[in-house]
């Protein structure tokens, strides 16, 4: 099947080696662009946009792994594959630790450019399905959350306390909760928090990953190996040596490697594939998934041993239906992005589209909330985000939605035809509900922000301090004096 026009960027400062390239992909249906150097690089990457980088390491003016630096910062779910020839590959390891995505060697195997490829190009689609939690703003007030994480409701507040609680541990780590919530950055905050920070935080999403090839992703690969195993390579695990190695989706790895990672996890040791030379590792293991992993346990599909392994500590993910209070906090964010990125000076958003952020349900969660509010920056005419500028499933429109709020029981035509008012009746009552907690915590962080000053508090929310006292009293706010 071919690639539906993704948008590659080749990087080389040869010329018949930028062609080669060109032309292989080209014919496997890429749209491809090139340059002759990094520099270059950067300026076509901040005009297009680009779903992979394939540069060279050795350049003139700005070379590979500075590139590879100013790419990641840029876009850090874009991957980045490197070039290198036999004496440098090295370099390419060490670019691998600090983010690139993998690296090919000088000549290369078109069958392994063409594996590389389509894998990180999965990758990158999958990422953009499993959306991570945005980085704070850091606002005079402090940031709307902790380790970096939007966020002030008690499900998330839970979350930060068992961070806090075991970052600094070498024990495992099963992150689990719905596509969209965040797992990918709740393991970078476990990296971060801990001794192991200045080391390598290496991922796979296993969902990318052939059967076929997982074991020479996870544990690496001698020479010969296999079909188009040009040379040897190190695995994840061994990348990830001192450092943490995240593994997302887990519950897609084969039943048949779920026993050598068990293995590896156990004795902290292994093999690469074609190899016999046994290679010790010590690494954090942070693994995630969106599945029922005990429900794949009892239909054979994952041992129930390496789950025990595995979750030792679990760390649940809430939906963002879950803590609708947040929205308000994501959607300030979202606001800050792309005012800038589509160069609008939007201020806010009223208060009926913030109702309607609220009571809508968020199957795909915060993936989906980013896509709603950058379509509505793109079309808002207005100073402030309305009704009218969100997408037709957002306002409702009239239709019913396919995934109820919870609390409430969606009508089904086998229903007497009265029952349409009880389910209403029942939205309201979780609407009302949501934006009682939604008015809560708005004036809780104000007052935080304005140390109990209830008069510069009620500017900051933009209502009379005698509004703000009558709502306080209202919430069951207490007035300090």
């Amino acid at each position: 099947m071919l690639p539906e026009h993704k948008q590659v960027l080749v990087v080389d400062d040869e010329a018949n080696l930028r062609k080669v390239l060109v032309a292989q992909l080209s014919r496997d249906g890429y749209e491809v662009h090139s340059v002759e150097d990094g520099e270059a690089a950067r300026e076509f990457l901040g005009e297009h946009h680009i779903d992979l980088v394939i540069t060279d390491l050795r350049m003139p003016r700005v070379d590979g792994m500075e590139l590879l630096r100013w790419a990641l910062d840029d876009d850090p779910e874009r991957p980045v594959v490197m070039i290198t020839a036999h004496g440098t590959v090295d370099t390419a390891v060490e670019a691998l630790k600090l983010g690139a995505f993998d690296y090919i060697t000088k000549p290369f195997d078109k069958d392994e450019l063409r594996r590389i490829v389509a894998k990180a190009l999965k990758t990158r689609d999958l990422a953009g399905a499993e959306f991570a939690l945005p980085v704070a703003p850091q606002t005079s007030g402090g940031p709307p959350g902790r380790f970096r994480i939007i966020g002030q409701s008690p499900q998330i507040q839970e979350v930060y306390a068992v961070i806090e609680k075991v970052a600094d541990t070498p024990t495992s780590v099963l992150i689990t909760g719905e596509s969209g919530t965040g797992k990918e950055l709740v393991a970078r905050a476990l990296h971060e928090s801990s001794s192991r920070k200045d080391k390598p935080f290496i991922r796979l999403n296993c969902a990318a990953i052939p059967k076929d090839l997982m074991e020479a992703e996870l544990f690496g690969y001698e020479r010969g190996a296999f079909t188009g195993a040009v040379s040897s390579k190190p695995g994840k695990f061994e990348l990830a040596h001192g450092g943490t190695l995240f593994l997302d989706e887990i519950g897609e790895i084969p039943v048949e490697m779920q026993v050598k990672l068990l293995r590896a996890l156990q004795e902290s040791e292994f093999e690469r594939v074609g190899g016999i030379k046994t290679i010790s590792v010590d690494v954090r293991l942070v693994t995630a998934t969106n599945r029922d992993l005990k429900d794949m346990i009892g239909k054979g599909q994952f041992r129930e041993d390496l789950f025990y392994r595995l979750n030792v500590v679990p760390i649940h993910l809430p939906a963002l239906r879950e803590r609708v209070s947040d929205i308000p906090l994501l959607v300030e964010h979202f606001l800050v992005k792309f005012n800038e990125r589509l160069r609008k000076k939007i201020e806010g958003s009223t208060a009926d589209s913030i109702a309607k952020l609220v009571s809508y349900p968020w199957p795909g969660n915060i993936r989906e909330l980013e896509n709603v509010i950058e379509r509505a920056v793109l079309f808002c005419d207005d100073t402030r985000l309305g009704v009218r500028d969100l997408t037709p499933e957002v306002r409702g429109d009239g239709r019913v939605s396919a995934t109820p709020i919870p609390g409430t029981v969606a009508a089904t035509s086998s229903e007497p035809s009265g029952s349409t008012s009880t389910v209403e009746g029942g939205l309201r009552e979780q609407v009302r509900a949501a934006m009682a907690r939604l008015e809560r915590d708005l004036i809780v962080r104000a007052l935080q922000q304005t140390n109990s000053n209830v008069t510069r508090a009620a500017r900051l929310l933009k209502i009379s301090r005698k509004g703000l006292q009558l709502k306080m009293k209202e919430l069951g706010l207490r007035e300090q004096t």
